[in-house]
């Protein structure tokens, strides 16, 4: 869902937060204990590099999954909230287990142990950290409160790295334990229960809906397959977009290159400062990270959130960089031995890199959302999510295996009192040199980043216009209440074929939609298009017969909208099925396409292939022709088809208002919908019979079929028609029997959802199918 309220309250924004200081804090304690791995457990550098690598990797891996599976939960809780407590609760109890170490045990039994209980730690970290992630994205559609909702949440989970560097003090103070590795394992089931409940606050206090009645792609153990392949489509139309690839590039390289170096301070303040006495560096190490941390929380953020909105989000982000460049360099000179404090001075600014990083991407990544809803019509915000947060996991991967590479190549010995000549320089050299090197890349990426301020607030624009639309495209000049402005029309007449659905339950309408539909339909408008498809794309013959093979069984003929790009393969798949066909010719206002589909529609006819030849869908409706254009194209083709019924489709009342179309048809091809009239479900049975009729009595004894109607199940109302599933099972049971019952020929809109259609009439577009995007039958 997306907020149509700009403001969030300061208690949401809270609530998120809190979820961030848990978020932060496993991840900053995991840093913390890590170092007794190497410094008290005895592993070497290949087992650091091998721990940090894998589980994140996993953890990486598993994140487009979840992001998929937030994405299209139908829940009464709605899409994140459960995922986010069952994440939590995993994630809590694992890292408790996973600390529980022993050196009786071995480096061998601890490696392997650790290794398998960071799988399960990592699990839980991504069932909640995804959705979690995205609910952050959908609580506000406003560009600069997106940055305030995510400073907030930063402020509040930078005290995580505030609070564990002082872990370091506790570890390794005597008087408290007697080993680093006992306090480790005594700090983590506080950390752990503690972190656990602050992850299940966003669940418990962020309002969201209910999803029971979306419709998203299928869940399940017979959908894995397509769920995959969707999974996979949605990674690649999302790095198609090139302002998110340069997000995820950049915090990439930002995020990895700290995270190469960031366990290095502890090694250099002991190691460079104190001369490898790590009691005698006593709380300096838990400093550095302490006082960064601080910075961050009172300056660094309050400042960019400042920036972002004077300057803009990129500029605030590549000068905050540069400043942290300018921080980096300092610490290259301010680590002095005998003299600790002089680093502290350089912190402020070093703190700029991560401290604007989250603040600044995790908003621009909610700008991008609404820039590939406008693309796509979907609002994805786990799958953007769990694909930024790969970026970052990844990253940390990379990191981690770096990290244990840089500390091997310079020579680095976790085990000796006095490090070899050059490995402390080696790690200064790195500690200040790969994060200015990938900072300096990341701000080259982002140089030419365009989702502006103006930018972004023109896509929520279109994006509100599109939902406030009450119209499609090619109904967009259809008129409310038209059929009454025709004539006095009585709405009380003829209901006796009609359902009396006052005292039915949901079920009981759900159990006749089905008997109606396994008792046939006279014919169904054919949607051929895929997900990830638009129109004008080339449909195959393969996608063609496996959707005809799903209507088949239900209708006696069916209809097609174009001879070109695939189309043409309908009306042979339908004959192979047995069926009849009302194929059409799409005309518009590119004459040499019309030229091209009018002779298509010919072509297929000789080849026997077309009982009814229609030629255009309303074109006049759209104004794209004018009626001397259309009657031209209908004497084309019935000079070229001597022999086949020839008419033109388009909205009832254009053939009351249009003697000489009814003349040059063979066959009156009326589109009536109720829905777009504004009519309330309950008269809508009558009001398509009123269409008819009218119809019927301008047509001078020729056959009137009805060539479109229907109802969605989920978009935008016109007037007092809502959309609904039980509105169009209603309009369905209603519109089908009486057809049935008085030998009406009538196509219903339409077979599948396509959600190409969202570019063109919204989300209502989308939802006109009997079976929905993944050929699954709706109701």
């Amino acid at each position: 869902m997306s907020s149509t309220t700009n403001k969030v309250p300061f208690g949401q924004k809270v609530a998120f937060g809190i979820g961030m200081l848990a978020n932060q804090m496993f991840p900053a304690a995991l840093g913390i204990f890590m170092v007794v791995l190497v410094q008290d457990l005895g592993f070497p550098g290949w087992m650091w590099g091998v721990i940090y690598f894998f589980p994140r990797l996993f953890d990486c891996f598993t994140d487009p999954i979840m992001g998929f599976i937030s994405d299209n939960t139908k829940s009464r809780w709605g899409r994140r909230r459960q995922y986010v407590f069952l994440g939590a609760l995993i994630m809590g109890m694992a890292f408790i287990v996973m600390w529980q170490l022993y050196r009786v045990d071995g480096v061998d039994y601890n490696f392997i142990y650790f290794m398998l209980w960071s799988f399960v730690f990592y699990l839980g970290l991504t069932i909640f950290s995804v959705p979690y992630v995205a609910m952050g994205y959908e609580m506000s559609n406003d560009f600069h409160e997106r940055t305030n909702i995510m400073a907030v949440a930063q402020w509040i989970g930078q005290w995580a790295w505030v609070i564990a560097p002082w872990f370091w003090v506790i570890m390794y103070d005597p008087e408290l334990f007697p080993s680093a590795d006992i306090a480790t394992r005594s700090l983590a089931v506080w950390v752990g229960i503690v972190c656990m409940i602050f992850a299940m606050v966003p669940a418990i206090f962020i309002k969201s809906k209910s999803t029971l009645n979306e419709n998203y792609s299928p869940l399940g153990i017979k959908t894995i397959g397509s769920s995959l392949k969707e999974i996979l489509s949605g990674v690649v139309e999302a790095f198609k977009i090139v302002p998110f690839r340069k997000l995820c590039i950049a915090t990439f390289l930002v995020f990895n290159a700290f995270n190469t170096i960031a366990a290095f301070s502890f090694f250099i303040i002991v190691y460079h400062l104190f001369g490898g006495d790590a009691g005698a560096a006593g709380i300096w190490p838990t400093l550095f990270g302490c006082l960064g941390a601080l910075g961050t929380t009172f300056m660094v953020i309050p400042i960019v959130t400042r920036m972002s909105k004077k300057m803009g989000k990129k500029k605030a982000f590549i000068l905050s960089q540069g400043i942290s460049i300018f921080g980096y360099i300092m610490l290259w000179f301010l680590f002095v031995p005998g003299k600790p404090y002089m680093f502290i001075f350089a912190l402020p600014f070093f703190s700029f890199g991560i401290g604007s990083l989250f603040v600044l991407m995790m908003s621009m990544t909610a700008d991008v959302i609404d820039l590939d809803e406008l693309n796509t019509g979907k609002r994805r915000e786990g799958t953007f999510g769990a694909i930024y947060w790969f970026m970052v996991k990844f990253g940390f991967a990379i990191a981690g295996g770096l990290s244990g590479l840089i500390m091997s190549s310079v020579g680095f010995d976790s085990g000796a009192a006095i490090q070899p000549e050059g490995a402390i320089d080696g790690l200064r050299l790195a500690f200040s040199g790969v994060p200015i090197l990938g900072t300096l890349i990341a701000m080259y990426v982002m140089r030419n980043y365009d989702v502006t301020e103006e930018r972004a607030n023109k896509i929520r624009a279109e994006l509100d216009a599109r939902k406030n639309t009450h119209k499609p495209q090619s109904s967009s000049y259809y008129q409310t209440n038209k059929l009454v402005s025709l004539k006095n029309v009585d709405l009380n007449i003829d209901t006796g074929s009609d359902t009396n659905f006052t005292s039915l339950s949901n079920t009981e309408i759900a159990q006749l939609f089905s008997k109606s539909l396994h008792g046939g339909l006279h014919g169904l408008c054919f949607s051929p298009y895929s997900e990830s498809q638009n129109i004008g794309d080339q449909l195959s013959e393969s996608q063609i017969e496996q959707r005809m093979a799903i209507i088949a069984p239900y209708t006696k003929w069916v209809r097609s909208f174009s001879c070109t790009d695939g189309n043409e393969y309908i009306p042979i798949a339908a004959r192979n099925k047995g069926l009849k066909t009302m194929v059409g010719a799409w005309i518009d206002t590119d004459k040499a396409k019309n030229d091209r589909e009018i002779n298509a529609l010919i072509n297929l006819a000789k080849q026997g292939h077309v009982d009814i030849a229609v030629v255009g869908n309303e074109a006049l409706l759209r104004k794209d022709l004018t009626e001397q254009d259309v009657l031209d194209y209908i004497a084309k083709v019935k000079k070229a088809l001597p022999n086949i019924p020839v008419g033109y489709v388009d909205a009832y009342f254009q053939f009351l208002e249009r003697p000489n179309l009814v003349k040059a048809c063979d066959v009156i091809l009326a589109n009536c919908y109720p829905f777009w009239e504004g009519c309330h479900i309950d008269k809508a049975s009558t009001y398509l019979k009123q269409m008819h009729a009218v119809t019927t009595n301008v047509a001078h004894g020729k056959p009137v079929i009805i060539t479109e109607t229907g109802w969605p199940n989920k978009g935008e109302n016109t007037n007092d028609a809502k959309p609904s599933h039980e509105n169009a099972m209603k309009y369905f049971i209603n519109a089908n029997n009486w057809a049935n019952q008085n030998h009406i020929e009538m196509f219903y809109f339409s077979s599948f959802d396509e959600s190409w259609k969202v570019h063109h009439e919204g989300d209502v577009g989308q939802r006109w199918g009997l079976w929905d995007k993944n050929e699954h039958l709706k109701y």
